[in-house]
């Protein structure tokens, strides 16, 4: 039930000691504060992070041909690794689990886009049709490329936005349908897509790869194989292994020859980023909370400071029939509202603050959209609650222990 004469004097107290008071409940603000923006900030950092893993399935590997750096039976360091399409094939054969799998190739010559007087100049990318999922490219207009594509060698492409932007000009045009120039050869647009990854990404257009080979080099040499699984990165670790050894036997090479091959299996980079940033979240968590616990001790001892005060008091309450649970619920109550006060104020502030920062924050690579969420902010709450609870604790037990008789002697 609400005691209104309860709430009175208690706020009586505070208003007789508004430094005491401000001075405590600042410690815990600061605490609070401090912990909500030190969350945000490593939140910051992690979403800038996980933008640098954005434009990709965090589950793919990248296989690449590169240069021997070892001699290997009889055979001198500096061959160049080339893949062919029989490549593809065995690395798409070697091992079970793949879920995803592509080809690519660089085109190195004149990428001239022109559709009617409008050119730019870009990068073509040969491509079997899973590597639109691999790349997680997000469909605007029409379609990727697809099996029949591939099959029948159709001259077809998917171009990036900013390929649109600057042969179509007009945002409302549909380019699906319609007929460029690719370094002179004629190419209908079967797709627009968006990349998540940097500008470059949406500078890059896709044909299939076997059109490619035919319309631009004339053989079937290919630069990269791309897939992905969901085994796990042990699972994982081991079938890049296997196909290492394939291919190194294939093209007789040093299995352990890191440069012949250049293998990037992104789950594992992924996970150890995250792992390291699950460290830095408990690190900051215990920094907070031993600034709150500073707080708390702090209001703690005020609260002893106050039962010392009013000793007197409490041995007239009780010789007038208080009982010990009132004293305690008094103190308590007190702890609790200058705690869940003071932590609001610090929550909110940090809040605003990240919003702040959120806002008008010059785009960064590396820390974006630095939050507090709202399971964040309940936690915090109840751990205020808490808080204020225990700071009173002690106190409050201390004064219901008092004995009236000892009480009334106090000076």
């Amino acid at each position: 039930m609400f005691d209104l004469d309860k709430w009175q004097e208690i706020f009586s107290t505070i208003r007789k000691n508004k430094l005491r008071t401000f001075l405590t409940g600042f410690s815990v603000a600061w605490g609070i504060f401090m912990l909500i923006i030190l969350l945000g900030s490593g939140y910051g950092l992690e979403n800038g992070v996980r933008d640098q893993f954005k434009g990709g399935a965090v589950n793919g590997i990248w296989i690449t041909s590169g240069m021997t750096s070892k001699t290997y039976k009889g055979l001198q360091p500096g061959r160049q690794v080339k893949f062919t399409n029989e490549d593809y094939s065995l690395v798409k054969g070697a091992v079970d689990g793949i879920d995803l799998i592509s080809s690519r190739f660089w085109i190195h010559q004149d990428n001239t886009f022109a559709y009617k007087n409008n050119y730019g100049n870009f990068t073509i990318s040969p491509v079997h049709p899973d590597y639109g999922e691999i790349k997680e490219l997000e469909m605007l207009e029409g379609r990727f490329v697809n099996d029949i594509d591939l099959a029948k060698y159709r001259k077809v492409i998917v171009i990036g936005e900013i390929i649109k932007e600057t042969l179509f000009k007009a945002p409302d045009t549909i380019a699906v349908g319609k007929y460029i120039n690719v370094a002179g050869v004629p190419f209908q647009v079967i797709g627009v897509f968006h990349d998540e990854g940097s500008d470059d990404e949406q500078r890059r257009a896709y044909v299939p790869v076997y059109t490619a080979q035919r319309v631009f080099t004339g053989d079937n040499v290919i630069n990269q194989v791309s897939f992905t699984t969901n085994l796990g990165i042990d699972k994982s670790n081991e079938m890049l292994a296997t196909i290492t050894r394939q291919l190194a036997a294939f093209h007789s090479f040093d299995p352990e020859d890191q440069r012949a091959i250049n293998a990037w299996n992104k789950a594992e980079e992924f996970e150890r980023t995250m792992q390291l940033f699950a460290a830095i979240r408990l690190f900051i968590w215990i920094i907070g909370i031993g600034t709150i616990i500073a707080g708390i001790v702090g209001v703690s001892n005020i609260m002893l400071i106050v039962v010392k005060e009013r000793t007197k008091e409490i041995g007239i309450r009780k010789a007038i029939g208080a009982s010990p649970a009132s004293v305690v619920s008094l103190i308590l109550q007190e702890s609790i509202l200058i705690t869940g006060f003071s932590g609001y104020i610090g929550l909110v502030a940090g809040v605003f603050l990240l919003e702040l920062v959120s806002k008008y924050m010059p785009p960064n690579e590396m820390f974006a959209n630095p939050e507090a969420d709202f399971q964040l902010a309940v936690s915090a709450t109840i751990l205020l609650v808490i808080s204020g609870a225990l700071a009173g604790l002690i106190p409050s037990l201390r004064a219901a222990r008092i004995k009236p008789i000892v009480a009334l002697r106090d000076e």
